[in-house]
């Protein structure tokens, strides 16, 4: 503690009590802060930016504790630490969202007029930024709000607008007519991976099409019967014999009577259904690339909300699916449809709104994808590649890259950055700039908007004042250093980082990135609203605090490995952090007056306290080295066993001996040494439990105004006792094989027995002789004796240890008439167990009929009940003997 406060730490552990004020403390202080300190070493890390649609969930808690443990440790360790803040727009879910609140009220986006309407969107991203900087509170996330970035504010729109512009004028960026995925509930062209494909038990229809003036017809299948209306062709292969009389013939489409070339095409299948195929190209993107090549007509019969449109027909106006319901009862009606079968297929559904994703001919603006990735793959072969932790998730992202699709970029939507390209009014010319052409009233701005992900993309160097080649951040901070993201958002937002990094700075936007899982309920399933397995971390945070959510989330898992949720296992790290507390007051209640000049480390120490520092020597090491490879399990299996097991149940308990004695020169020992390790555990500790290593620090003997800007532990080499470490180990295997063998016989610690250990040699016995004190103290003897030759006692509990063998007279352990009595039940217990199974397993009707699992069980039980049968025999005829 300072020198001169007191003791302030209430008696029982109150993590929201504790939690309350302290990010404030840190906020004010500005020791989150990045400095920009020449002497220190950047290191830089990007908050993946959640949307500003609702707040955070339990995978943002997870994403962003890691982050936050990252950050608060390379700090410590003395690196000029930016941990940079800010928002994603999230232009269709947010624009959903907005929608379905107008809806409520009974408006439309199109009431309001595109002004209004994104004024609206304005305050609804306004309200959700303080939900989730409220949340970030709550975590206690140590970000740079001094640098917070939203991706549509002014520089990152100037951003956006610079890599469009520059694409452009590359041919990267091309607008055409092309099959897109379409989204008709929001109306909005959709990229390859917003959509999810789901397995649905759905129907293929087998027709027959007529050969004009023949009577001769084709059979062909379909799944989606209501495209048929836009047919413009028949295709079969070129060598298929079957159909090499028809090709160039014409065959009559049904219901509609349009008249279609049969054609010649060597991406038909000839082993594949009847051989032949329709071919519709606006509706399906293989049909738009064979009508390409045969220079067919597109006839595009929906509109945008996946209703029929006047190529239609009579089916004009009907949704689609209710339009395949009249088509198919036509069809079968004229004798065109013979056959439906059940077919199970994956059909794509849109990620954001559900809806059954149409494929659809649509004019939009694409990015040539093929230089880019050509670009990224060959930065994965150089010195200066990105990092994937685990590795084999690079894997994922090459395969997604070598296999890469163009990018369609544009969204019909007002919320979002808009593109920048304009038509002439009278000649339709197209401009594309950063700026609005001069004579703007002569010109239409296009009205779509660009994919949200395109200016994500961009999000490491945008962040940092790019395109500004001299921007201070930009120059300082860029690259980055670690990304921490999901594996589900590889393809989404990771691959398209590197590629736009590596096209306009030449570099990796960061060095590492570490992907992690997804978190689960505790049955391993998917947490979502439709199951209602939803934790929302703000309630684990109210029960048990945010130091015990943040310590399970990161421990819980190792890298790339899914997550699942226990509230037993939250509720268990709490009881952790309760024992940190507890062991931690009793250690500042005998502290008090003590103060940092006070300590003093070069002071003649005991066995324990060699042994604390040795232990503390390797816990830091495998703390640092654990956290440094981002395995944090790892790190705090480590911290937890130190803390809880080591210090807290071990040297505390050692501790209280000079604590409490006479002597006044091993208690200053004993402070110091309590003191520092306390201090430097807490340091350890602190990126992991931020909120309760503060609280406990700042009672502690310091300098400093906090621990988030304290010095990370260091090895020290000087207090490293090998030896000291034998010789404890030694020690508490003595006090823990005589618990043992007490609780075996049910004799309590406060009743006092005769020990005698029979050590190997003389260095052993003045060894333990040395640390008589802690054995009378643990041990609880009434007569203790520690030679190299004993008298063994002919009765009496023993146990091995390295280089000692322990004695404990049953004489003074049990009433041996009590003791013969109650094994005598115990083993007429065993005895009917054994037979019980026995029997069972000598029945063949069990053993022939049972599912084998079942009979292992019960052999398993046999070996058991035989095993304790066996021990208390054994014990019953040494205490007869």
């Amino acid at each position: 503690m300072s020198d001169e406060s007191k003791l302030s730490m209430s008696s029982k552990y109150n993590p929201q009590n504790i939690e309350k004020d302290r990010y404030r403390f840190w906020v004010n202080g500005k020791f989150f802060e990045a400095t920009g300190d020449d002497e220190k070493e950047p290191f830089t890390i990007v908050i993946p930016p959640p949307n500003v649609t609702g707040k955070l969930h339990l995978g943002h808690a997870w994403d962003t504790t890691m982050q936050d443990t990252i950050s608060r440790m390379k700090r410590m360790q003395g690196y000029d630490v930016l941990w940079l803040p800010g928002m994603d727009h999230a232009g269709i879910a947010t624009q959903a969202k907005v929608e379905a609140k107008l809806k409520e009220q009974g408006k439309n986006r199109y009431d309001l007029g595109r002004e209004k309407f994104l004024d609206t969107v304005w305050d609804w991203k306004e309200e959700y930024a303080d939900f989730i900087r409220s949340q970030w509170e709550k975590l206690g996330l140590g970000l740079d709000y001094s640098r917070e970035r939203f991706t549509m504010d002014d520089g990152l729109s100037d951003a956006v607008r610079e890599v469009f512009v520059t694409l452009y004028e590359k041919g990267l960026i091309y607008r055409g007519e092309y099959i897109i995925n379409w989204d008709p509930a929001t109306k909005t062209a959709l990229s390859d991976i917003e959509v999810v494909y789901e397995e649905v038990q759905g129907k293929f229809y087998h027709m027959r099409y007529p050969i004009k003036d023949s009577d001769e017809t084709i059979e062909i299948a379909t799944t989606r019967p209501e495209t048929m209306l836009g047919d413009t062709a028949v295709a079969v292969h070129p060598e298929d014999d079957r159909y090499k009389h028809l090709i160039g013939k014409t065959v009559v489409l049904p219901i509609v009577g349009r008249e279609m070339e049969i054609v010649a095409d060597e991406y038909v299948d000839m082993e594949m259904g009847s051989g032949a195929v329709k071919i519709t190209p606006a509706h399906d993107p293989n049909d738009f690339e064979i009508g390409n090549r045969h220079n067919l007509e597109r006839i595009l019969v929906m509109n945008e909300d996946g209703s029929m449109n006047e190529n239609a027909g009579k089916y004009k106006g009907l949704d689609r699916f209710e339009c395949r319901k009249q088509i198919v009862k036509d069809l079968q009606d004229q004798g065109v449809l013979f056959e439906i079968e059940d077919h199970t297929h994956q059909v794509g559904h849109s990620e954001r709104s559900g809806a059954v994703v149409e494929p659809y001919l649509s004019t939009q603006w694409f990015v040539n994808m093929q230089p880019l990735a050509d670009a990224s793959i060959e930065l994965q072969n150089s010195d200066g590649k990105v990092n994937f932790v685990p590795d084999r998730f690079e894997r994922t992202y090459l395969h997604w890259m070598e296999n890469i699709r163009d990018w369609c970029i544009s969204r019909q939507l007002w919320w979002g950055h808009r593109i920048p390209a304009w038509y002439h009014k009278e000649t339709g010319e197209v401009y594309v700039g950063k700026e609005a052409p001069a004579d703007i009233e002569n010109w239409e701005q296009d009205e779509d908007v660009l994919d949200t992900w395109f200016s994500s993309a961009l999000w490491p160097f945008s962040t940092m004042g790019w395109p500004d080649l001299d921007a201070e951040d930009f120059k300082r901070y860029f690259p980055t250093d670690v990304l921490v993201t999901g594996y589900d958002i590889i393809f989404f937002w990771v691959a398209r980082m590197i590629f736009q990094s590596k096209q306009f700075t030449d570099k990796r936007p960061f060095k590492d990135v570490l992907i992690h899982g997804l978190i689960r309920d505790a049955e391993g399933r998917k947490m979502s609203k439709s199951l209602g397995n939803g934790v929302d971390p703000m309630d684990v945070i109210e029960k048990y605090g945010a130091d015990s959510l943040r310590y399970f989330l990161l421990t819980g898992s190792t890298p790339g490995q899914d997550l699942r949720f226990h509230w037993e296992k939250v509720e268990a790290t709490w009881n952790f952090a309760n024992k940190v507390w507890n062991a931690s007051r009793f250690s500042l209640m005998n502290m008090e007056g003590f103060t940092y000049e006070d300590i003093d480390l070069s002071r003649e120490k005991s066995l324990a306290d060699k042994w604390i520092l040795t232990r503390l020597n390797e816990t830091i090491e495998q703390v640092t080295r654990n956290t440094n490879k981002y395995e944090f399990g790892e790190a705090g299996r480590h911290l937890y066993n130190f803390i809880w097991d080591e210090l807290c149940d071990w040297y505390i308990e050692m501790a209280k001996l000079p604590l409490y004695g006479e002597d006044e020169e091993q208690k200053q020992t004993t402070r110091s040494v309590l003191a520092h390790v306390l201090d430097q555990t807490m340091r350890m500790l602190h990126p992991y439990m931020p909120f309760i290593t503060e609280e406990i620090w700042q009672q502690l003997p310091h300098k400093g105004e906090s621990i988030t800007v304290a010095a990370w532990p260091q090895v020290r080499q000087e207090f490293h006792d090998e030896s000291a470490s034998a010789e404890m180990k030694r020690l508490v295997s003595i006090i823990k094989a005589v618990r043992n063998i007490r609780a075996e016989v049910d004799t309590p610690m406060s009743k006092q027995v005769k020990l005698l250990i029979q050590t190997e040699n003389a260095e052993i016995t003045v060894e333990l002789e040395n640390n008589r004190n802690y054995l009378e103290r643990f041990c609880n003897p009434s007569e203790l004796i520690i030679d190299t030759d004993i008298d063994v006692p002919e009765k009496a509990m023993s146990a091995v240890i390295t280089g000692a063998e322990l004695f404990l007279p049953l004489e003074g352990l049990i009433d041996f008439d009590k003791e013969i009595n109650r094994l005598e039940k115990e083993l007429d217990k065993w005895t009917k167990e054994v037979e019980r199974v026995q029997k069972k397993l000598a029945n063949e009707g069990f053993v022939n009929k049972a599912p084998a699992a079942v009979v292992d069980e019960e052999k398993q039980k046999e070996k058991d009940y035989l095993d304790k049968q066996s021990k208390v025999k054994a014990r019953l005829e040494e205490l007869k003997s």
